[in-house]
């Protein structure tokens, strides 16, 4: 494969990996579908939250099953199944209407696996075809498809509710996501035995290094993994409390109820968010980076409280969503980093579960205590909170990975 070749190849499965990203990612609109179904079916916002909550249970499981699954056999049928189980899951909920355990298990399990299968086979894609000194930007491009979905779905979503329904909303969805993601799921593939990727002209000895491949067994022996894990823990239960909610906050907060156009631009920040600091965490390095967005998101957590009006709020989710893309770059090259591509999947998957659990947990939290107090004043102090316990993590993990890792026998 000539160097001309490589590069039409990469470039291919790398837009085509963001592209099935940006139709499969559902779950950030969320708030507005939650929304339309307290006011319409008069839900309680656990009965609401429900679907959310299980959709990243299971999201996080498929990561895991995906990923072993595309180790094994690649991620072009893997992703196609994705992307249908996600259309499937929206279409049956369509169908179900109004019906709190219907919905929980359409759109919570059949949309959450279908999600992570996606995900979990196309950013190991997309990573293999490029030179590992390029795994953050890598990452942060991929995973910026899937935060930058947001921005079309909340309109087309705002939009069919108004016209058509919650029902029909979901139908359509499904209908389209089925189509859409099936046809981008073919150019998703793995690059051909013995690809080398082409490397930067410019080139740090220390940046060239090939990091050693472990297995998961190896991997789960080692302390580093641990500490990432519940870094990505406390980073998730974070975004996940705030972006679940956008649509309820400025309502609260404001008095705004048409939020779709605030959903788009935290997209739009999440996106960025990924990009950015992907590439300032290959540049600077990854513990550095998160230092620095574990303070902003912190000192941004404490404004949420007196944030009261359009202007300011916009300014909070502004940088909830370049904080929380942010971190969702980080974790994966980070992983890549430490324990190799060649299991990537499957090691990924298993970093991948602290999201899950931070999907049990924060959403149901931030549910409990908004219906408790009508508000999210105590959301935003746990959430903060976390933040003071991310600095004193980081500072460890800062330390671990001065040194590569290490399999243990």
């Amino acid at each position: 494969m000539t160097d001309q070749d490589k590069r039409k190849s990469s470039m291919t499965v790398l837009l085509a990996c963001v592209g099935f990203n940006l139709t499969i990612q559902v779950l950030y609109v969320w708030s507005l579908v939650q929304r339309q179904m307290e006011y319409q079916w008069n839900w309680t916002a656990a009965q609401s939250g429900l679907p959310y909550t299980l959709c990243i249970i299971f999201f996080s499981t498929g990561v895991l099953i995906g990923g072993r699954i595309q180790d094994k056999i690649g991620p072009r049928w893997v992703a196609t199944a994705g992307g249908i189980l996600v259309g499937l899951g929206l279409l049956l909920s369509g169908l179900i209407g109004n019906s709190p355990v219907g919905i929980a298990i359409c759109f919570g399990i059949i949309t959450g696996l279908g999600i992570g299968f996606g995900y979990g086979s196309v950013l190991p894609a997309g990573l293999k075809w490029f030179h590992p000194s390029k795994k953050g930007l890598i990452s942060g491009l991929v995973l910026g498809g899937f935060g930058l979905a947001s921005v079309h779905y909340a309109f087309i979503t705002d939009s069919f509710l108004a016209n058509h329904g919650i029902e029909n909303t979901l139908l359509f969805l499904g209908i389209g996501v089925i189509i859409i993601s099936a046809l981008i799921a073919q150019l998703v593939k793995n690059p051909p035995a013995g690809y080398v990727p082409l490397a930067p002209e410019k080139l740090s000895k220390s940046t060239a290094k090939v990091p050693v491949d472990f297995i998961w067994k190896e991997m789960l022996r080692t302390k580093r993994f641990y500490i990432m894990f519940f870094l990505f823990l406390f980073s998730a239960s974070m975004g996940l409390m705030m972006l679940g909610n956008v649509a309820t906050i400025v309502d609260l907060q404001a008095g705004i109820q048409q939020a779709a156009f605030l959903i788009s631009l935290t997209a739009i920040m999440n996106a960025l968010g990924r990009v950015i600091f992907g590439m300032a965490s290959d540049k600077y390095g990854r513990a550095n980076t998160l230092f620095v967005i574990i303070i902003l998101q912190l000192l941004n957590l404490i404004g949420f409280i007196y944030y009261n009006n359009l202007p300011t709020l916009t300014f909070g989710f502004i940088l909830v969503g370049l904080c929380f893309g942010g971190f969702l770059a980080i974790f994966p090259a980070t992983t890549a980093d430490q324990f190799g591509l060649k299991n990537y999947g499957l090691n990924y998957g298993i970093m991948y579960l602290a999201y899950g659990l931070a999907g049990v947990v924060a959403p149901t939290i931030a549910s409990i205590l908004r219906d408790a107090t009508g508000n999210f004043v105590l959301t935003y102090i746990i959430c903060a909170s976390i933040m003071v316990v991310m600095i004193v993590v980081n500072i460890m993990l800062k330390k671990e990975l001065a040194t590569p890792a290490q399999k243990k026998a």
